[in-house]
């Protein structure tokens, strides 16, 4: 037995059952799974599936860095022959063949710390929202660059990650490509293979969600830029120049300048659909439709204002000392 699978949820309901069971029915691997204070009965599921339950200790904060860590340190400390280990989530299912297809990567490339696959969205007609997640997930087969592109479902060797110490528990949004980055600066590879990896059931219904997670993206911006972007890979520099600017600056200088200039300072909205339109012709040429083009775009200038939010709260976060997880289901 060479590989681990650390599942984490909270009130994932149904969707952990088809996550435990579609492991179960792929390889015999060591499977625990991580509660984070759930009250839907996820403790008692895992239990009837025969899989190991860590709870975590309630008067620490949860973050998913967090329970990522306390699933690997059981699994090490029961299973210390584990090569390689499978990060999932509760709302996910793994797709058949990824986790031999997965380690047969990191067998083979001995310089890759990481392997992702394809991640789909299991409905993404149920709303704009599931849809946006839908183009989010899409991305060439590669080594990666990007970091932002490593998500927290993806298959890690083992050594490596106890040596760069795991998930960051201070970062609460963006942990995995942050971890990504720590990779790349020790001389390792992040891959991405041409093969199915998980179904993803983002559930994601109502603008509301939609919105905090994109104060949450904001936030993780703002943090890996802090952590790493004096770094050769200058992680996330580029996104807070882009959120500081579109999200913060434009907009207070034309709340600031409207008077003054007899309200002329409106203008400057007019660099909001040029900004779209690049987006727009991006999209497009990575083979979106023209209406998931324009989808992506809107919700990409949206998605800047509440970015700035999460930058600001990030910065107040830092001053206090004091992360807090920020939920958007």
């Amino acid at each position: 037995m060479n590989i681990g699978v650390v599942v984490i949820g909270r009130n994932e309901g149904e969707r952990l059952r088809r996550c435990l069971e579609s492991i179960n029915t792929l390889n015999e691997v060591a499977i625990v799974y991580v509660d984070s204070g759930s009250s839907d009965g996820s403790v008692e599921l895992a239990n009837s599936k025969q899989v190991t339950v860590v709870e975590l200790d309630l008067s620490t904060p949860f973050s998913a860095a967090r329970a990522r860590n306390e699933g690997f340190t059981y699994l090490l400390k029961n299973h210390p022959e584990i090569q390689y280990v499978q990060f999932i989530d509760g709302d996910c299912t793994l797709a058949p063949g990824w986790l031999d297809a997965a380690a047969d990567t990191l067998k083979v490339q001995t310089d890759c710390a990481a392997v992702v696959g394809h991640l789909q969205e299991s409905n993404p007609g149920a709303s704009v929202y599931n849809r946006l997640c839908a183009l989010e997930w899409k991305s060439p087969a590669g080594e990666m660059t990007n970091y932002g592109a490593l998500g927290g479902i993806s298959m890690m060797r083992t050594e490596v990650f106890k040596r760069l110490g795991g998930f960051n528990p201070k970062v609460i949004a963006g942990e995995d490509s942050e971890l990504g980055v720590r990779m790349a600066l020790a001389g390792y590879k992040v891959i991405k293979i041409d093969h199915p990896m998980a179904m993803h059931d983002a559930n994601m219904l109502h603008f509301s969600q939609w919105w905090k997670r994109a104060v949450r993206g904001g936030h993780a911006i703002g943090q890996r830029a802090f952590l790493n972007g004096q770094s050769s890979v200058m992680d996330c520099v580029r996104e807070r120049k882009s959120a500081w600017f579109w999200g913060i600056g434009v907009p207070t200088l034309i709340l600031l300048a409207l008077v003054p200039t007899s309200g002329w300072s409106l203008l400057l909205l007019a660099g909001y659909p040029v900004l779209g339109a690049r987006v727009y012709r991006y999209r497009v040429g990575r083979d979106d439709s023209q209406q998931d083009a324009l989808l992506y775009a809107f919700f990409i200038i949206l998605g800047k204002f509440a970015e700035g939010i999460g930058l600001l709260k990030f910065y107040i976060n830092r001053m206090r000392a004091r992360y807090e997880i920020i939920e958007y289901k």
